[in-house]
C-alpha cells in the first residue's frame, strides 16, 4: 500500500486524492491528505489553495470542506441549466458546419446536447457517448447512429473508461464535436473531470475537423484537469457575451473564434 502512495507525485494525482477524500467526508485535514498522498505539507497547502482558488473546496485552518456549491457540479442535469440561452444560440452557429454525409463524433457535453436537434434533418453518421443526443437522434432514419460502448455513468449520462476510448478509436469522423470546462491559451483545454476529458481527447484525434463548443464563462478559464493544447482544436465557437479583448487576444494568437 506505502508503494502505491509513493507513486503518486503529479499535482493532479493529488488533486484527485484530495476530492475524492471530500466526496467521502464533509471535511479533511492537512495530515490525512499529507499521509494519503505521501507529499510535504507545503505541497499540500499549496494543492488546497489552487482548489480554494476554483472553488472546488473551502480551505480551514487544519484543512479543508466541501465547498456545498459546487456539490452538484458534475451532475448533468445541473450542467445542462446553466446558461442554456448562450447553449442553445452556440449550438445553433455550430449546426451551419454540419453537411450531408458527415461523419461526426459529438461529445458528452451539456452545451453539445444541445446541437442534436439542429442537424436531425440531415443525412448523418453520428458517434457519441452521450445518451441524451442518443435519445435525441435514435428515431431519426436518416441518421446513423453509433454508441460507443463501456461503463454508463447515470449522473453525467455519458458512457466513459477503458472500453469506451478502445472504441472511438476505430472510427474516423470528418468533423468532432466537443466541450470543455475550460480553455486559455496557456495551458489548453481542461476539464472537472479526468474521465470525460479522455474521451473528449480521442475524439478529437480521430477527427479531421475539431469544433470547440463552450460558453464565454470558460474562456481564458483553467479547470481541474489539463487534458490538450488549444492547437488540437480547428474552431472555437461561443456566444456573443464574449469580451471583445479576448475575441482580438485569440485572433491573434491563430485561433478561429466564431460568435456570431
Amino acid at each position: 500500500m506505502n508503494n502505491k502512495k509513493t507513486r503518486i507525485k503529479t499535482p493532479e494525482s493529488r488533486k484527485k486524492i484530495i476530492l475524492n477524500l471530500l466526496k467521502e467526508e464533509d471535511s479533511v485535514s492537512v495530515q490525512e491528505i499529507v499521509d494519503e498522498c505521501q507529499a510535504s505539507e507545503a505541497t499540500i497547502r499549496r494543492d488546497l489553495s489552487e482548489l480554494e482558488g476554483k472553488g472546488l473546496l473551502i480551505r480551514t485552518h487544519g484543512g479543508a470542506t466541501k465547498n456545498t456549491a459546487t456539490e452538484n457540479l458534475f451532475t448533468y442535469s445541473n450542467k445542462m441549466n446553466q446558461n442554456m440561452d448562450n447553449k442553445e444560440y452556440i449550438c445553433k452557429i455550430a449546426s451551419k458546419f454540419v453537411n450531408d454525409n458527415d461523419i461526426i463524433f459529438i461529445d458528452c457535453g451539456s452545451t453539445i446536447s444541445f446541437l442534436s436537434k439542429y442537424i436531425s434533418n440531415k443525412e448523418l453518421t453520428v458517434i457519441t457517448n452521450s445518451l441524451p443526443v442518443v435519445s435525441e437522434l435514435i428515431n431519426f432514419d436518416n441518421i446513423k447512429l453509433i454508441v460507443i460502448g463501456g461503463e454508463v455513468l447515470n449522473e453525467r449520462k455519458a458512457i466513459y473508461g477503458p472500453s469506451a476510448e478502445r472504441s472511438i478509436s476505430h472510427y474516423h469522423a470528418t468533423k468532432a464535436f466537443i466541450g470543455s470546462d475550460g480553455i486559455s491559451l496557456s495551458r489548453g483545454l481542461s476539464s472537472y473531470d479526468e474521465n470525460e476529458s479522455l474521451i473528449t481527447l480521442k475524439m478529437a484525434e480521430n477527427a479531421d475537423e475539431v469544433f470547440l463548443l463552450c460558453d464565454s464563462t470558460k474562456i481564458e478559464k483553467d479547470s481541474f484537469v489539463n487534458f490538450a493544447p488549444v492547437s488540437i482544436i480547428d474552431y472555437v465557437i461561443t456566444d456573443k457575451n464574449l469580451n471583445p479583448k479576448l475575441i482580438s487576444k485569440y485572433k491573434k494568437n491563430h485561433v478561429n473564434l466564431i460568435n456570431e
